[in-house]
């Protein structure tokens, strides 16, 4: 059975899964969104007086995405260069999509060594975050 990986200083999974899983040569990372590991909030929300989100800034909440994903991948021995397929889930694909993008030219400015990359727009995600990743790596041995 392929090895689960639980990341501490990532947050905690919205569920019953592992934060990673290796199969064969590959680490198959869950769905890794920007919470943040101490406390739980997220990062870039705005809200209003009853505490409901009225706004959000993708630039904050993208960076703390990649501070989370690079969070498990260190807890699996893996590093960000190991990325090869990265699947991004953004809710406001119209909105957000030139910002979060922006960002990720930060962390791969490369595209002949970037990780694959799709990107789909959503209605929701399961917490009142705005961007999600699921990546697959290939560790180096």
């Amino acid at each position: 059975m392929p090895d689960a990986v639980q990341a501490a200083a990532a947050p905690r999974p919205v569920g019953r899964y592992p934060h990673a899983r290796r199969a064969g040569g590959l680490l198959f990372l869950s769905g890794i969104g920007p919470r943040d590991p101490a406390t739980d909030s997220v990062p870039g929300n705005v809200l209003d007086g009853a505490g409901r989100v009225v706004g959000h800034d993708i630039t904050a909440q993208t960076h703390a995405v990649f501070a989370n994903v690079r969070a498990v991948l260190e807890a699996s021995g893996a590093r960000l260069e190991d990325l090869v397929d990265v699947t991004v889930y953004l809710t406001d694909m119209a909105g957000d999509f030139a910002g979060y993008n922006a960002v990720w030219a930060e962390y791969f400015p490369d595209p002949a060594t970037a990780p694959c990359r799709t990107t789909l727009g959503i209605s929701a995600l399961p917490t009142p975050i705005a961007i999600e990743l699921k990546c697959v790596a290939a560790p180096k041995e």
